[in-house]
């Protein structure tokens, strides 16, 4: 098992994860969690034997510069892996969605945002007991509202230091996945110019239409993605259509098969075309020059 505690975080701020740069998010201790004292754990030691983070209580920005291969394109994004708040799906919706960015001259920084406390060391299990007694919801209530802040957080963060990364602050996206895919959607509603995303991205994301409320009138351009074998596809379904029903631009892809959580994976599955067209999306749009 391989931990990873706040202290050492703090000390080598250029380690974790093939020598990338971790940030703090805040200065000092998250706002409404100045109470939280447990440690962020990283394992595979689990029941799906996944490699997750979970007992976030201090989020970081991990930064992926463009590797050079390709021009910078100027673009900046914020990686919100998914996991129910109980977990984050570093791997595949993190870490490969970094490096991903990387090649293609994206400048990407992943959060880990805070999560639902874990007793024990099985993250996953723990989620799977939620869920059969039906206190998911009920128990993530008090965790979402500071999870959508640190994906607020996120883009104000990258907008204040685009020159530093030499990004375009006109040019800050937010993709997630899942349980990031809620945060990456509420960005959409009830931004100030400080963390206004210029695009959005929900990936199977759970976003039910309660939630779709209060459309701003200058809603970003936003890009859905979900498969026909997920029953939560009809949320990106939903979502897509209160978009363009207020003349925001967007672009939805049901997928035949990839069922949910497919992230970078490749599953040689319907899904598996998400990320390329995701990129010709920014092409498309303008964020990316042709």
């Amino acid at each position: 098992m391989k931990k990873i505690f706040l202290p050492l975080i703090l000390l080598f701020a250029l380690t974790v994860n093939a020598q990338q740069k971790v940030l703090q998010l805040y200065n000092g201790a998250a706002p409404g969690s100045e109470n939280w004292t447990w440690n962020q754990v990283e394992s595979a030691d689990n029941v799906y034997h996944g490699n997750v983070v979970y007992n976030v209580s201090h989020p970081t920005l991990t930064v992926y510069l463009p590797d050079g291969t390709v021009a910078n394109s100027g673009v900046a994004l914020v990686i919100c892996p998914g996991g129910g708040l109980q977990t984050l799906s570093i791997e595949q919706e993190g870490y490969q969605v970094g490096k991903w960015c990387q090649k293609h001259g994206i400048t990407a920084f992943l959060l880990e945002y805070r999560l639902m406390h874990t007793l024990g060391t099985d993250p996953y299990k723990e989620m799977l007991a939620k869920m059969k007694a039906n206190t998911v919801l009920q128990e993530q209530a008090p965790v979402a509202p500071l999870a959508n802040a640190d994906g607020r957080a996120a883009i104000a963060y990258v907008r204040a230091h685009a020159a530093e990364y030499g990004v375009s602050p006109d040019k800050v996206g937010i993709v997630g996945f899942s349980a990031g895919g809620t945060i990456a959607a509420t960005t959409a509603y009830g931004y100030t110019p400080q963390n206004r995303p210029d695009f959005v991205a929900p990936i199977y994301a759970y976003f039910p239409p309660e939630m779709q409320v209060n459309v701003p009138a200058d809603g970003p351009p936003m890009f859905l993605a979900a498969a026909s074998d997920d029953k939560s596809s009809v949320y990106s379904v939903q979502l897509y259509t209160t978009w363009i029903n207020a003349n925001h631009p967007a672009e939805l892809h049901v997928f035949l098969n990839g069922g949910h959580g497919f992230g970078m994976r490749t599953e040689h599955k319907a899904s598996d075309a998400w990320a390329d067209l995701f990129y010709n999306w920014m092409k498309l749009t303008g964020f990316i020059k042709q």
